[in-house]
């Protein structure tokens, strides 16, 4: 595989962090630029995150003095001089919408990690073990933006890639219910404990917007390429509610189903335990070796236990079991910030390059 140089758009913020953190040392992307907003740019990346890193690891020493540029006002300049960008913004949805749109109109291909475009119907969103044969709507998305080579491509919500991955595997039963309550850790927020004190012993059954995306988000994942858009699936009914609590990482999902052909709990474990998607086939760099992982102990998955599994890219599951009004139930886990946010662009960033999108 051919190497590229990436910008990250966003740098200075929690998931911006965990782009420098998982490219740094990458064996094809390397950073090469790096933008926020127009406060922090001009000055040298260390000086400007030196009290708000949020990582356990160090600052990596190759962006330490790398001068930040202005995410809007360099976008030529930028463009310009990397292959593709991974963009991760702390903007309005509708400046969120004009900036990717430039970048791709400037013919620099766009993996985002913000919500802004994940309605868009000719833009995929992606979760490359589950449907990475949405990236095909590419060449249509490139016919109405007028480009060669500019597109955007997103990653999904992070609450559903606690429970999403888990299901999927038992699509082919006719899922008909999902109920999902998720209980999501606070760097959702952008937040640490020393940032955000009052959710330090405390509980917050709320957070905006999350419910919405929870329940739609997947109907896009489990749709069809139609016309040249993305077609949301109309089927399973999902409901769901998004719960704030006091981990650090980690999104843990308590999720109900029921099926139009019930399958046995050993059909279930085994179509978990054997379940692999593209990016194990095509042993992607930051691909899990095994995708889905079952607890057979009836205390696991556990959030600080389990969220790092195959390096927080995996997805844990335990305790299923019948339930009394839906068929079964079971609880899931995964990383929010790796698997859920910039772990699960890269590794879409990894696909696009090996399905030759990124060329």
């Amino acid at each position: 595989m051919k190497n590229f140089n990436v910008a990250v758009i966003g740098a200075t913020g929690m998931v911006g962090q965990r782009f420098i953190t998982l490219l740094d040392n990458h064996p094809w992307f390397h950073i090469t630029a790096l933008a926020a907003s127009s406060r922090s740019a001009g000055k040298p990346y260390a000086e400007v995150v030196e009290n708000r890193w949020a990582m356990s690891t160090p600052i990596p020493e190759k962006v330490k003095n790398m001068v930040v540029l202005d995410a809007v006002a360099d976008a030529e300049k930028i463009a310009a001089s990397v292959d593709f960008v991974f963009c991760a913004v702390d903007m309005k949805k509708d400046e969120i919408k004009a900036l990717e749109e430039k970048y791709a109109k400037l013919e620099c291909p766009v993996v985002s990690n913000n919500s802004a475009n994940r309605n868009t119907p000719d833009v995929p969103m992606i979760i490359p073990d589950i449907n990475d044969d949405h990236s095909a709507v590419i060449e249509f998305q490139r016919k109405r933006l007028g480009t060669k080579r500019g597109f955007i491509a997103v990653k999904s919500n992070c609450s559903i890639q606690s429970y999403v991955p888990a299901l999927h595997p038992l699509k082919k039963f006719g899922i008909k219910n999902v109920l999902a309550c998720t209980y999501q850790a606070i760097s959702g927020a952008g937040k640490t404990f020393e940032r955000w004190p009052e959710m330090v012993d405390n509980v917050i059954p709320y957070i905006g917007g999350e419910e919405e995306k929870s329940e739609k988000e997947p109907l896009k994942i489990w749709g069809t390429l139609e016309n040249g858009v993305i077609t949301p699936a109309a089927s399973p009914l999902i409901t769901t509610q998004c719960i704030r609590v006091p981990v650090s990482d980690g999104h843990l999902a308590a999720v109900f189903v029921s099926f139009e052909n019930k399958p046995s709990i050993e059909e279930i474990k085994e179509l978990w335990a054997n379940y692999a998607g593209a990016p194990q086939k095509l042993h992607l760099p930051s691909a899990p070796k095994q995708f889905i992982h079952y607890f057979e102990e009836e205390n696991r998955p556990q959030t600080k236990l389990d969220r790092n599994l195959e390096n927080g890219m995996g997805v844990s599951v335990g305790r299923l079991r019948p339930d009394s009004f839906f068929d079964y139930k079971f609880v899931s886990l995964s990383h929010n910030t790796l698997r859920g946010a910039a772990g699960g662009a890269v590794l879409m960033a990894e696909l696009l390059a090996a399905q030759g999108y990124l060329d």
